[in-house]
């Protein structure tokens, strides 16, 4: 079952835990197709079923004992887009800050084009630069983000996507699939901070919505 909370803290308390990873065979389905509303249906599900397990939950143990479901925004693939992916293979590390004193090496693997409700966008996308040498993590990349939801309709510090390095040069994004880091139910955690580049301005009304205790 997938833990969709970024690796990058090795340590106790990290943002993430037993990172795996969505099947970006995902990336072959077609935009706006009855497998695609499945396909968001069943990350809500086993988004749902970590956050209710001791064991992989983030939950302050209050909030855990009457879970049942995080709050999603309907399944709309209005925003799942297919991305052009450009590669920027000059690009060097950089620390990237968090919500604690922590700061985690990274690199701007990649740029997405897509667009979106008729305008256009780009957006960075990351690799951490320990986690890519541990096996199993070799082609995971990170792409955080802020909207105007923040802080009304979805967690004010902005949200994540898990991807995969794609094959060539389109990747399918799901901002159904955009996630709360850890820090967004509980404090005791360090979550890397969105980038301002990439702050979208506009409303991204998909994926989980701001925790309501």
């Amino acid at each position: 079952m997938r833990l969709l909370i970024l690796f990058f803290l090795l340590l106790t308390f990290s943002c993430n835990g037993k990172k795996k990873y969505h099947d970006i065979a995902e990336n072959k389905i077609a935009q706006d197709t009855p497998d695609a509303i499945v396909d968001i249906l069943n990350f809500q599900k086993e988004l749902n079923a970590e956050y209710k397990d001791p064991e992989t939950s983030p939950l302050y143990n209050k909030d855990r004992k009457d879970f049942e479901t995080l709050d999603f925004f309907a399944p709309d693939t209005t925003y799942r887009v297919i991305a052009r992916f450009e590669r920027t293979p000059n690009a060097l590390p950089f620390y990237m800050p968090t919500t604690t004193t922590r700061k985690s090496e990274e690199i701007v693997f990649g740029i997405v084009y897509f667009k979106l409700l008729g305008k256009e966008y780009k957006l960075e996308v990351y690799q951490n630069s320990e986690l890519k040498l541990r096996e199993g993590f070799e082609d995971y990349l990170f792409l955080p983000f802020s909207d105007m939801t923040n802080g009304k309709e979805t967690y004010t510090g902005g949200r994540y996507i898990d991807l995969r390095i794609p094959e060539n040069d389109s990747i399918l994004i799901d901002f159904n699939k955009a996630y709360n880091p850890y820090c967004a139910y509980n404090k005791k955690y360090s979550c890397p901070i969105v980038p301002k580049v990439n702050d979208l301005k506009l409303p991204i009304k998909a994926g989980v919505k701001v925790f309501k205790k």
